[in-house]
């Protein structure tokens, strides 16, 4: 688990963070789980309240599950992304990415999670 704090976090860390906790990941899976992360996390400092953290579980069988959990009940809409926009594209890259991803309420807050297949070999 790494906990999220006020300070903007370096995203470059956080991705080192995720291919250390995952060693054995093929690398063309473990690129889609950077991108997905950085997604999840950079909408928590754009978007969410503290305090937040993000989980990676690796279930047999199902792939690597990510989950982003911040303060802020208030979740996440994927709209549709247009080429004159400069941001707002993150949502769109995870629904494409991921296997599935969803949002379930807490009783503070909110876990965004995202299921990302490995198909590659180890």
């Amino acid at each position: 688990m790494l906990e999220l704090n006020h300070d903007v976090v370096d995203i470059a860390e956080v991705r080192r963070w995720a291919g250390a906790a995952l060693p054995q990941l093929h690398e063309d899976d473990l690129l889609d789980v950077q991108l997905i992360v950085t997604e999840l996390v950079s909408n928590v400092y754009d978007h969410g309240e503290f305090p937040a953290r993000l989980t990676l579980h690796r279930p047999p069988e199902e792939g690597v599950r990510i989950v982003v959990e911040d303060a802020s009940p208030i979740p996440p809409v994927l709209k549709p992304s247009s080429p004159h926009s400069a941001r707002g594209r993150g949502l769109v890259l995870v629904d494409q990415l991921a296997r599935e991803w969803g949002v379930d309420e807490q009783e503070t807050g909110k876990a965004v999670w995202a299921v990302v297949p490995c198909t590659g070999g180890e």
